[in-house]
């Protein structure tokens, strides 16, 4: 199964404005992840689910971009497959190891095979848009943050319409935990 994990504030943003090495989530987004770096006890249990279901990453050049310097490892202890237009050799980390791939569906179907019978986590927003158009996102995992960034990254930019029914709702201090199975 593949689940899009995505934090967004209420206004929509996956990051603040201004990406870049100094400020990977923009100005302001950090706050979008106070759930994971300052977690309620709601919250592990939540990210304890994520960690032990997960079998393997999909995210994109950005995310890697962005994430490697703060991870300093694969962002689970699993492999992860870098969809790039800039492909490279594997990277081994710590935990797991980098794998990039010009094309989503084979980084998909890579995935799917190093996972087994765990999840497939697809993180990113321009990954996971073209993830949910492709048909390749079983559910998606939304965090929302209870505040606004005013500008930044977009989750549904420019996406085609989608239907989702509700499978869970948990509200933490920090977010509301929602998950969605994605109906065609």
């Amino acid at each position: 199964m593949q689940h899009a994990h995505v934090t967004i504030s209420l206004d929509g943003f996956m990051t603040g404005p201004d990406v870049g090495p100094d400020q990977p989530m923009g100005a302001g987004g950090e706050r979008l992840h106070d759930w994971i770096f300052d977690p309620s006890p709601a919250d592990r249990e939540i990210i304890s689910e994520t960690f032990a279901t997960a079998g393997a990453v999909v995210l994109g050049r950005r995310t890697f971009d962005v994430g490697f310097g703060q991870w300093n490892d694969t962002p689970y202890p699993v492999p992860s497959f870098v969809v790039t237009h800039r492909t490279r050799d594997d990277l081994p980390a710590k935990s797991a190891s980098f794998a990039f791939t010009a094309d989503l569906a084979e980084a998909v179907r890579r995935a799917r095979e190093a996972a087994g019978d765990r999840h497939v986590i697809i993180m990113g927003a321009d990954v996971t848009r073209q993830a949910l158009e492709a048909g390749l996102v079983d559910e998606l995992r939304l965090q929302i943050a209870p505040f606004t960034l005013g500008s930044g990254t977009r989750l549904f930019t420019g996406t085609v319409p989608h239907g989702f029914e509700c499978l869970d709702a948990r509200v933490t201090p920090h977010a509301t935990h929602l998950r969605y199975r994605v109906v065609s």
